[in-house]
C-alpha cells in the first residue's frame, strides 16, 4: 500500500521538474538570445513607423521628394525587415559571445529584401538574384567553413 502513494508522489515530482524545465527553457532562450529579441523589436518598430508614415502621407511625399518610385508600405516593411535580419546575422558574426548559425537568417533576409523590392526591379530580376545570392553563400560556406 505504501508503494503506490510513493510512486505517485515521485511521478508528480518528476512532472513538476519537467514543467519547471520547460518554463526555464523558454525564459532562458530569450535571456540568452538578446539578438533575436532585438531583431524582432526592430522589425515591429520599423513596421509601425512605415505604416504611420504611409497613413499620414509622409511616405508618399518622401518618395516624390527623393524621386523614388512609389512603393506600397508592405514592400518597404519587408525590405526593411530583411535588412534588420541581415544586420542581426552580421552582429552575431562580429560578436563572438553571440555567435550562432546565421546561414538561414541571411537567406531569409535576402528573400525579404527581394520580395520588398520586387516593385522596383520586377520579379524577373528578383528571383534570379535571390538564387544567385543563395548559391554564392552556400559556396562560400562550404569553402570558408570546412571542418
Amino acid at each position: 500500500m505504501s508503494d503506490r502513494p510513493r510512486g505517485e508522489k515521485e511521478e508528480e515530482k518528476e512532472e513538476e521538474k519537467r514543467h519547471e524545465k520547460q518554463e526555464k527553457s523558454w525564459d532562458e532562450k530569450w535571456r540568452h538570445d538578446p539578438v533575436g529579441a532585438f531583431v524582432w523589436a526592430c522589425i515591429f518598430i520599423w513596421a509601425g513607423l512605415v505604416l504611420l508614415a504611409a497613413n499620414t502621407g509622409f511616405l508618399t511625399r518622401l518618395f516624390e521628394e527623393w524621386g523614388l518610385p512609389r512603393l506600397r508600405s508592405w514592400s518597404v516593411i519587408l525590405a526593411g525587415a530583411g535588412a534588420v535580419v541581415i544586420a542581426g546575422a552580421l552582429l552575431r558574426l562580429l560578436i563572438p559571445s553571440l555567435r550562432r548559425a546565421v546561414f538561414g537568417a541571411l537567406i531569409v533576409g535576402v528573400v525579404l529584401i527581394g520580395v520588398g523590392l520586387h516593385e522596383v526591379v520586377g520579379w524577373d530580376v528578383v528571383w534570379p538574384t535571390i538564387l544567385i545570392v543563395v548559391g554564392v553563400s552556400i559556396l562560400l560556406r562550404g569553402v570558408l567553413f570546412r571542418r
